[in-house]
């Protein structure tokens, strides 16, 4: 890749590398320049830019991050579209993050260009969080770089990042008494060890409370097995010092195996892992009556993924195992998380289809109706939106609600993440369904697509492009589509404009608040003019039924 200052007249087909605000132009750093937009440049009086020119053995940012990750990603993640560089995964169900450590050290020493950021193995993660993120650190990278990336990444045939979802187990806590042992004491066990099961899924279903002995810690297993549990769980009133305690000899009595006692976690020295008819024991600690994260929670957490966790796994605990001064680590059963402290999390995203529009350009029919390529217009936009990754997809309604909605229906199969909304005053122009679907929205989303519903050119792709550009905390607030430098639709307004655009009015929709906050604007280059191009009139419908594809 060649960088540096670029005379203006050599600059067509650069990468913009600083951004460019001055004598009426507007240009941000990442740009590909058009010719049109090199001219503009020329106007406002720029003799050269600084500018990025890829050659042919570089790979550009974006696909070189998309082609990656797609590569690293295996089981329960999730891949966002790229962009500047930057491609992220995210987790589809709460569960571990089960990340090659090894791998992921050999990837990032290849090359200076190619990074893989991820939480660390077996972190706990949460439906939409954050796992690993892909970023392109220059414009491009060498070819020679993302081939040797992906042959890594294809090495013993496992992914080198995806996510253990939790299942659900059925728990039996058998709690063991001495002289003096107050009931007060076991049932707040009984509770701490109910609120760690659930937050990962399970359930406490069975409890027995007998002497510390061997014996009775016996029966109370072969009891809880007959009740259908698939995990036992011994609290004894003393802990467990020696791997022939009360506690083991009581497992071995059941007919059970010791496998491991202790481990290099504190707090949680003391645990012992045994198995019972196939299944796990665990011999708790006594830190494990405590709700702050401990040894059990480790071990715990694995068996709810479906990992294993034998003598190898558990000596292998130490290297981040001491727990007791991490003051600031997440607690899964605390409900009162700090805003601003929780986990880096996918942004939530809704689109909204605009639908209720009379179609007066059209001189007759109700051209969300009007068929393109074998279905509706307004059928093509909501399979995009579906199609997204979006959390949710609202369709305001007006004009011929009834039919379009049962045009919808018909077409999109039941159960899907879409809901209607009506807007009464749709005869009053566009801004009145943009308002209807923004006070539709629920308070956690934090951001909105509005995509018309008769643009059948925009794609999944094109939206998912969007979302990934929205990041907040960089400046990127407002996302738009262009095509050779001129912008479209849909438009992604993040949360924060939500008030202004419920008091729009007329039919102008919001384009004055891109003006209004233009540092906050983030273009998002898309190819093919289709892609902003929406069905007005009988000519424009004419012209896209004559393309040979959608």
């Amino acid at each position: 890749m060649r960088f540096g200052e670029t005379p203006i007249d050599e600059a067509t087909g650069a990468i913009l590398a600083h951004s460019w605000r001055a004598n009426g132009v507007n240009f941000a750093k990442g740009r590909v320049l058009s010719g049109d937009d090199v001219a503009k440049l020329k106007a406002a009086g720029a003799e050269s830019v600084i500018a990025a020119r890829l050659d042919a053995e570089d790979v550009h940012e974006d696909e070189a991050a998309a082609t990656l990750a797609r590569a690293l990603a295996g089981e329960g993640i999730e891949v966002t579209a790229p962009f500047t560089g930057r491609c992220n995964h995210f987790a589809r169900d709460a569960g571990l993050a089960v990340v090659d450590h090894a791998r992921i050290d050999a990837l990032n020493e290849l090359d200076e260009s190619v990074t893989v950021a991820t939480l660390p193995p077996f972190a706990r993660v949460e439906p939409r969080q954050m796992v690993a993120t892909v970023k392109i650190i220059p414009y491009a990278a060498p070819r020679t770089a993302v081939q040797r990336a992906l042959e890594v990444a294809k090495e013993a045939n496992q992914p080198l990042v995806s996510v253990a979802p939790f299942k659900a187990m059925r728990a039996g806590l058998v709690q063991t008494r001495l002289p003096g042992t107050r009931d007060k004491v076991l049932d707040k066990a009984v509770g701490t060890t109910t609120k760690r099961l659930t937050s990962l899924g399970s359930s406490l279903v069975g409890e027995r409370r007998v002497a510390h002995e061997a014996e009775a810690i016996a029966g109370a297993l072969k009891e809880l097995k007959g009740e259908g549990c698939d995990i036992f769980l011994i609290a004894g009133a003393s802990a467990i010092v020696d791997r022939h305690d009360v506690v083991p000899a009581g497992i071995e009595e059941a007919g059970g195996e010791v496998i491991h006692f202790g481990m290099p976690v504190d707090p949680g020295n003391l645990l012992l892992t045994a198995r019972l008819d196939g299944k796990p024991v665990l011999g708790l600690p006594g830190c494990a009556k405590s709700p702050k994260y401990n040894g059990f929670d480790m071990v715990l957490e694995r068996l709810a993924a479906g990992l294993p966790v034998g003598r190898a796994e558990i000596v292998r605990m130490g290297a981040g195992g001491l727990l007791a001064e991490i003051a600031s680590r997440p607690q899964p059963r605390d409900d009162s998380e700090a805003e601003g402290e929780g986990p880096q999390q996918a942004p939530r995203v809704a689109v909204l289809v605009l639908a209720a529009g009379r179609s007066t350009r059209m001189g007759g029919p109700n051209k969300m109706l009007v068929e393109a390529h074998g279905e509706p217009l307004v059928v093509h936009a909501v399979k995009a939106a579906l199609a997204s990754q979006a959390v949710e997809v609202v369709v305001v309604l007006g004009h011929m609600a009834g039919e379009v909605r049962a045009t919808i229906e018909q077409a999109i199969p039941a159960g899907a993440r879409l809901r209607f909304v009506v807007n009464p005053d749709f005869a009053d122009g566009l801004s009145t369904s943009v308002r209807t679907g923004i006070a539709a929205l629920g308070a956690t989303i934090d951001a909105a697509v509005v995509q018309l519903g008769d643009m059948p050119g925009v794609g999944a792709p094109l939206l998912d492009r969007l979302m990934a550009a929205f990041s907040p905390v960089e400046g990127r607030s407002i996302c738009v589509p262009t095509v050779g430098g001129k912008r479209g639709n849909p438009v992604l307004w993040a949360r924060r404009f939500f008030p202004e655009i419920a008091r729009l009015s007329g039919d102008s929709g919001a384009k004055h608040l891109i003006g209004e906050h233009a540092d906050l604007v983030c273009e998002v280059e898309m190819t093919g003019e289709a892609a902003v191009t929406d069905i007005d009139t009988p000519e424009a419908l004419a012209a896209w039924r004559a393309r040979s594809t959608p």
